[in-house]
């Protein structure tokens, strides 16, 4: 942890504008409808030779707000060349270019020769050209049970196919319309003590199902035989039972084939009654040859995840931390040797946590994404001495970079975001710093008015440095109303990087100047840093918030500290039903986002044990004393703010009770409130319509109490 410097105020600044220089003559200002509807660039795709990449863009009507995607073939050697559009006809997703460059995909179109309307969702493949015409699609797989993912093994000559399967199925998938398991005649789900999750994230869980991956010959571009099991036979003692990929949030990165494809590596967590207290994710091995899964992580009972094996075959880098429980723990890059079998910790003596891997072509090196103060930058690991370097790959600040792939020639695929623009593809060459290939979104956003942002630092809790940033339109005349952004984790960051979410562009837009703190317990600034919110959830961050929003407005004259709402998610919403009790005089309005209102009823209704037993230090029984210290329900005596209190019923990390006895809080005490709940909306609000509602609700809450006439 860094100690401050200087005064108390000693300000360090680094201002960029958010959007390019497009249209200095534009001035209107960015609508939530904009948001709902800018064009999002997918993950990229590249050729076996490296020649082209083929990536998505998902496309949002502005009338209906339906969503729908294209595909564009782009050049990586003619780059003054433009991207092609590829049409595949009916539905596209999951696309990746095999060895053969022939374009694999997921779709649920009608199978060949079916004369159905409707299909589930199979493997397609198709041929491409440079000038974007296409042979087929084909269909590569015909099983009927629908397809949750796939990889392809490098040679060809296999694909690895997941999806809910039950455990005992031998076959790649038993009861198709996926109801087995049940007891009957009901339809209810019957659950053990022993079972584990009941519930994860937003779905029930179905007793006896899982995530599976079961691997299938590839024969002149289809799929052949019954698919072998990764997991292993269900009464093997070698055999597996867990998600793969894991859930909520895995998918092909839990995935891996060797190089060579004679094995797969695959991450899983062990189901069971321990499951939602342990975060005990292990890396495994499946030859293709039968019999049961190895692990090779067994003797670290924390996270293990992202296996990447090197293009030579020689190792098997992935990321692991070190204390078990810990969610939010650093993720150090491991190094096995595959033919010996020992591990080192690659970068165990660097201070940053690692997010995403990838090995160069060549072998000769790792190219890793980690949070550093407010950006996301790349940076290149050497395999053999552990040496840490931060690349330079943009002008100016690095923001978010994402989704690296390294190609061969020492070039560099990737995408980059930042607060003031979405997400586009470069392309980097020699390492140095990159061209853009895309305009998916750049013109849309140059139209409109510019804002800016400013990152400041400052001496918050024990003197340590914390860092912030306020983004506000560039031109606005006349003073500005405060938000105090609050970020969600609570080990996580507001940092600069795009958000179809929580955007502070889209509201510095409507004329206020977005606060943004990144606490103690905030990642991006060491291991201790993020530690230290440990058991002081209510304690540290706040401090930091509130002499951060001074900073702010000791920073910069324009914003108008009388006229503020804090607004927060998750974390973030626990803090301001915290605030609403400790810090109840200083705003105008609050918008509480999912928020824990209530700790003893929080910690008997999520999924995710591990999670409050860190941070509180053992369950509610155990911790009792420290969960009702920080309990932001044992401060309702002071509320007096009024508050907008959003929830989603598929929530089910923070369940929506949460934001309905928060709700009744208010009710109870007279104070103006509102509460907008989504029946179809988990932890995030997702749909289209649902973020323009969200947006419009909250725009109107924060007009009612900061606007030209507020409500007293």
């Amino acid at each position: 942890m860094t100690k401050h410097l200087g005064t108390a105020l000693a300000l360090a600044l680094a201002t960029s504008l958010s959007a390019p220089l497009l249209a200095q003559d534009a001035v209107a200002p960015m609508t939530a409808r904009d948001l709902v509807t800018m064009p999002r660039l997918g993950s990229p795709t590249v050729s076996s030779d490296g020649q082209f990449a083929v990536y998505s863009v998902t496309i949002t009507d502005e009338e209906t707000l339906k969503r729908s995607s294209k595909l564009y073939l782009r050049s990586l050697t003619d780059l003054e060349s433009a991207p092609v559009e590829l049409d595949l006809g009916g539905s596209v997703s999951s696309v990746v270019f095999g060895s053969d460059n022939f374009l694999y995909f997921l779709s649920d179109r009608p199978d060949e020769g079916s004369g159905d309307e409707s299909g589930s969702t199979e493997v397609w493949r198709a041929a491409l050209e440079a000038n974007g015409n296409v042979t087929g699609p084909m269909q590569v797989t015909n099983i009927g049970t629908p397809i949750d993912g796939f990889a392809l093994s490098p040679d060809g000559n296999n694909i690895a196919l997941w999806a809910s399967i039950a455990r005992d199925c031998e076959a790649f998938g038993c009861d198709n319309d996926g109801t087995f398991h049940l007891p009957g005649p009901g339809d209810g789900r019957l659950y053990e003590g022993d079972d584990g999750f009941v519930r994860h994230w937003d779905d029930w869980e179905t007793p006896g199902t899982y995530s599976r991956v079961f691997v299938f010959g590839l024969e002149d571009g289809k799929a052949v035989g019954d698919g072998e099991a990764l997991d292993g036979p269900a009464e093997d003692k070698t055999s597996i039972v867990g998600d793969t990929p894991t859930k909520p949030f895995g998918g092909g990165e839990d995935i891996a084939w060797a190089p060579d494809g004679s094995a797969v590596y695959f991450v899983a967590r062990e189901a069971g009654k321990s499951e939602p207290l342990s975060t005990n994710l292990d890396i495994y091995r499946a030859d293709l040859n039968g019999g049961g899964p190895t692990n090779l992580t067994a003797g670290n009972a924390a996270t293990d995840t992202s296996p990447v094996p090197s293009p030579d075959g020689k190792y098997l880098a992935y990321l692991a931390m070190e204390r078990p429980t810990y969610e939010a723990d650093k993720l150090t890059i491991m190094l096995r040797d595959l033919r010996s079998g020992t591990t080192r910790a690659l970068t165990l003596d660097f201070d940053r946590s690692f997010g995403s891997l990838a090995w160069t072509p060549d072998s000769k090196w790792i190219v890793a994404t980690a949070q550093d103060v407010l950006d996301t930058p790349a940076f290149r690991v050497d395999p053999k001495s552990g040496k840490v370097e931060k690349l330079d790959l943009m002008a100016g600040n690095e923001a978010h970079i994402g989704n690296v792939i390294p190609l061969a020639g020492g070039r560099l695929l990737f995408t980059r975001d930042s607060i003031g623009a979405p997400a586009e593809l470069f392309l980097s060459s020699k390492w140095q710093q990159a061209k853009p290939l895309t305009q998916v979104a750049s013109g849309k956003v140059g139209a409109l008015a510019s804002t800016v942002t400013t990152r400041f630092n400052f001496a918050g809790a024990n003197g340590d440095t914390v860092w912030g940033q306020i983004t506000k339109l560039e031109n606005h005349d006349g003073p500005m109303p405060a938000i105090l952004y609050i970020h969600g984790g609570p080990q996580g960051s507001f940092n600069d990087g795009w958000s179809s979410r929580w955007n502070p562009r889209v509201l510095a837009s409507q004329g206020y100047a977005v606060i943004s703190v990144d606490f103690h317990g905030s990642t991006g600034y060491g291991q201790a840093f993020t530690d230290a919110i440990n058991k002081d959830w209510g304690g540290k961050p706040l401090e930091d918030l509130q002499k951060g929003l001074a900073a702010a407005l000791e920073l910069d004259a324009q914003i108008d500290g009388d006229r503020a709402c804090a607004m927060g998610a998750s974390y973030g919403g626990y803090m301001v039903n915290w605030i609403a009790g400790n810090w109840p005089e200083r705003f105008k309005c609050i918008v509480q986002h999912d928020g824990l209102f209530d700790m003893r009823s929080f910690y008997y209704t999520t999924e995710e044990l591990w999670f409050p037993r860190w941070d509180f230090g053992g369950s509610y029984e155990e911790s009792k004393e420290l969960y009702e210290k920080w309990n932001p329900v044992n401060h309702v005596d002071k509320w007096q703010t009024p508050m907008l209190v959003v929830t989603g019923e598929k929530d089910f990390r923070v369940p929506y009770t949460q934001g309905i006895a928060s709700f009744t809080a208010l009710q109870e005490r007279g104070i103006p409130s509102q509460l907008l709940v989504f029946p179809g909306e988990n932890h995030w609000v997702l749909g289209a319509k649902n973020s323009l509602q969200w947006h419009d609700t909250v725009f109107a809450w924060l007009e009612r109490w900061l606007g030209e006439s507020p409500e007293e």
